[in-house]
C-alpha cells in the first residue's frame, strides 16, 4: 500500500492531522504496511486534498500556527475501498536484519551478537506495543493477532538458533 491510501485508511477512523496521522503510523502498527515520514505524508495529504479525496479545515490554536485536520471526503472513501478491491500485491518482508544476517559469517562475533540482541529489544518493544494497542473493530483485531503471532514466532526461532550463527561466526573468525 502507499502513503496515500494508507492515509485515506487511517482517515475512515476519523478527521486527524497530518501529526496525528504519522502518529498512528507509529503507535498502530501501520509502519509494517508502508515506511512513512512527515516528508511523505504531508505531500500526500495535500495531492488528496487537490483531488478532492479530503478536505482540510484550519482550527484556531493559542500561541501556535493553526492546525490542519483533514476529513477524508464520500470520494475518498469510494477511492479508498475502490483500491481494497482490487487484487492486492505479493507482500514483501524487508529486513536490514536479516540482510545483515545473510553475511554473518563475515563479521565479529561480538557484531552479531549485539545485531541479534538490538533485533531481539525492537521486536520485543513492537509486540508490547501491539499487546497494549485497544482493537477498534475485528479487522484490528485480527491484524494484531497475525503480527502478534509473527513477532512470537520470530522472537522464538531468533532464541533458540542464535547460537548456530554466533557459532559459525567465532569459528569463521579463527
Amino acid at each position: 500500500m502507499d502513503v496515500r491510501t494508507i492515509c485515506l485508511g487511517i482517515l475512515t477512523r476519523g478527521d486527524a492531522t497530518g501529526y496525528e496521522i504519522k502518529k498512528t503510523f507509529e503507535d498502530d502498527g501501520y509502519q509494517h504496511f508502508v515506511e512513512a515520514s512527515f516528508g511523505s505524508i504531508y505531500p500526500a495529504l495535500n495531492r488528496l486534498t487537490e483531488e478532492r479525496l479530503v478536505s482540510v479545515r484550519s482550527e484556531v490554536q493559542e500561541k501556535r500556527p493553526d492546525r490542519k485536520v483533514y476529513s477524508i471526503t464520500p470520494a475518498g472513501r469510494a477511492v479508498f475501498l475502490g483500491s481494497l478491491m482490487k487484487p492486492l500485491p505479493e507482500d514483501r518482508h524487508r529486513s536490514p536484519f536479516v540482510f545483515a544476517m545473510l553475511f554473518s559469517h563475515l563479521l565479529p562475533a561480538e557484531r552479531v551478537t549485539a545485531m541479534i540482541n538490538s533485533y531481539i529489544a525492537q521486536s520485543e518493544e513492537k509486540l508490547a506495543q501491539i499487546r497494549e494497542g485497544e482493537p477498534k473493530s475485528p479487522g484490528e483485531a485480527f491484524v494484531n493477532g497475525l503480527g502478534r503471532t509473527i513477532y512470537e514466532a520470530s522472537l522464538k526461532y531468533i532464541r533458540t538458533h542464535r547460537a548456530d550463527v554466533e557459532t559459525q561466526t567465532a569459528q569463521a573468525a579463527e
